[in-house]
């Protein structure tokens, strides 16, 4: 993809994750309907927050007028329902958005490791709970096994080379 392409999809990164999410959603379903889409959303926010319906349809709809997503009728007797799946053109935007997500995650977990001693010199940190601690770290040992995953992946990408 050009750089024009990366450029978009990074400002999409910060602008408008939503349909980055709904890419992810469908590519690992390999197809889903509208309801499932929204209940994934509603998980991935931990129930703060939904689209309405009205904008999630309206999202759907462009990402299949962009060529995204692929829509297939299926209908349970008289109810029609729409699954979506990606297209070839949806798994290159969904590849080349990852591969930048994770340059992205670079970035924010040194700014994230900057506020923290800021908040820690100002004495403005937020005492958590134990369980939330415990949350806290099994997320980043999770973030740490995908990122040596990673490490390991491309250091044999570089010595094949």
């Amino acid at each position: 993809m050009g750089e024009d392409v990366e450029r978009r999809i990074i400002k999409g990164l910060f602008t408008v994750p939503l349909k980055d999410i709904i890419l992810v959603i469908v590519g690992l379903k390999g197809e889903a309907h509208g309801y499932e889409i929204l209940k994934e959303l509603e998980k991935l926010a931990i129930g703060l927050w939904k689209p309405s319906h009205s904008n999630l349809y309206t999202i759907l709809n462009k990402m299949v007028e962009e060529g995204l997503l692929e829509p297939r009728e299926e209908y349970r007797g008289r109810v029609r329902r729409v699954k979506y799946s990606l297209t070839e053109k949806g798994w290159d935007y969904l590849r080349t958005s990852n591969d930048l997500a994770l340059r992205v995650l670079y970035t924010s977990v040194n700014y994230h490791e900057a506020l923290k001693k800021k908040l820690e010199e100002m004495e403005l940190k937020r005492p958590m709970d134990r369980e939330t601690v415990k949350t806290y770290l099994e997320l980043l040992k999770r973030i740490r096994d995908i990122l040596d995953e990673e490490i390991r992946t491309i250091e044999a990408e570089l010595a094949g080379e």
